[in-house]
């Protein structure tokens, strides 16, 4: 008989958790809430258990699925390396509803550790993994205690729609299932969006939750400048960034620019000197309103040119896992001087000098900064999944 644990209505969600950790560690398959679908989880260290989760969801053992891990390192130690594309999906998508299907062909890759019964079940087309990082507390809890990945699918038997509610699991699968986790309705109702990336190509290979508007925005690679206040030195790196970027076209004009301040204020203008240079250029800042730096700036960007050797210190001392992302924005490493409350023409020269220099970093950008969409619009969820797409949650 099923066990169903209804997570609204207990105070304490841990002997929830523990129950569904025993679970899994007798090889047992669960039902567990994801932010977009319900899916069906087994332990990926028990090949027994991953079998037993394909033959209940009727699935054939050629179509891959996806596994479950707690965050960003987990996927690293499986992929070896990221390209700038996939990291850029993983920060800005994850925890979330996406499927990163990854390459993860390196003989150091940890998917050579796993059992070659569960290999066979998650590896797909071009030695490629699904990874999924749940945004669902409890989930996020059990990664807490496992001794390694799950395998997860979604909740549903072929031909039929994806579980939203637990009750829906049940129905399907019945006594099959031995333990649900039921927290009410998803959150979005619809499956991960799956998404291949090799390199700085992608492929959307099912659409779901993030639609491929949006997925195409988060592709997108963001450049963040940095100085002190926000109110002149970046505020004008930004603006002749973008105005460089648009004139050299081919594809540049897409990358996203921002800039911020270390010690910056929220809402301020740009100095009216810097207004008066940008305007000499033909180009309007004086809706600039400044921001200070932030996690989520950092998270996203790609590259943080800062204008002097003070400010990368001051990002990296607050950021140390983002160094290899933070550059001052002279390649010699020194520093643009600040014009704050200088003549028009100190300002001139500091928007000459960073001009030089972005023109020069824009022709030195690396191959693969920009993603390249392969086939951005199929979509297995109304056609039926393949090989190509591992099945997940």
């Amino acid at each position: 008989m099923t066990t169903v644990l209804d997570l609204r209505r207990i105070d304490d969600p841990r002997d929830s958790v523990h129950r569904t950790v025993e679970a899994l560690a007798r090889g047992q398959v669960v039902a567990i809430p994801t932010e977009t679908v319900y899916g069906l989880a087994a332990d990926a260290l028990n090949p027994a258990a991953v079998q037993r989760l394909v033959e209940i969801k009727g699935r054939s053992a050629s179509m891959p699925l996806a596994i479950a891990v707690r965050g960003e390192q987990a996927i690293e130690d499986f992929i070896c390396h990221w390209s700038p594309l996939s990291r850029r999906l993983a920060r800005r998508c994850m925890p979330g509803p996406i499927t990163l299907v990854l390459p993860c062909g390196n003989p150091m890759s940890i998917a050579s550790r796993l059992p070659s019964q569960t290999r066979d079940m998650v590896v797909g087309e071009s030695d490629c993994i699904g990874f999924r990082v749940v945004s669902h507390p409890v989930i996020c809890q059990l990664h807490e205690f496992l001794r390694g990945p799950l395998v997860l699918t979604s909740a549903n038997l072929s031909g039929e729609s994806p579980a939203i509610r637990g009750q829906d699991v049940v129905s399907q699968f019945g006594d099959s299932v031995p333990l649900v986790l039921d927290d009410g309705p998803t959150r979005y109702g619809d499956a991960s969006t799956v998404v291949r990336v090799i390199g700085n190509r992608y492929e959307i290979l099912r659409q779901g939750a993030i639609e491929i508007a949006a997925m195409n925005e988060f592709t997108k690679p963001m450049v963040a400048l940095v100085c002190t206040g926000n109110t002149c030195r970046s505020p004008m790196a930004e603006a002749i960034l973008k105005d460089l970027l648009r004139k050299a076209g081919g594809g540049l004009e897409s990358v996203i620019v921002v800039s911020a301040g270390v010690a910056a204020g929220e809402g301020s203008m740009a100095s009216h000197q810097a207004i008066e240079v940008m305007e000499a250029r033909g180009i309007d800042i004086s809706d600039h309103l400044s921001r200070p730096l932030n996690e989520a700036i950092v998270d996203q960007a790609d590259i943080l040119l800062t204008m002097t050797r003070g400010h990368r210190a001051a990002i990296i001392a607050a950021w140390p896992d983002r160094a290899n992302q933070v550059q001052t924005l002279r390649r010699d490493g020194g520093d643009i001087s600040d014009p704050v409350g200088s003549a028009v023409e100190i300002y001139q020269h500091c928007a000459d000098q960073m001009e030089r220099e972005l023109a020069a970093w824009i022709k030195n950008l690396p191959a693969d900064f920009l993603a390249v969409a392969v086939q951005a619009n199929r979509d297995h969820s109304k056609h039926g999944p393949n090989h190509e797409s591992q099945e997940s949650a």
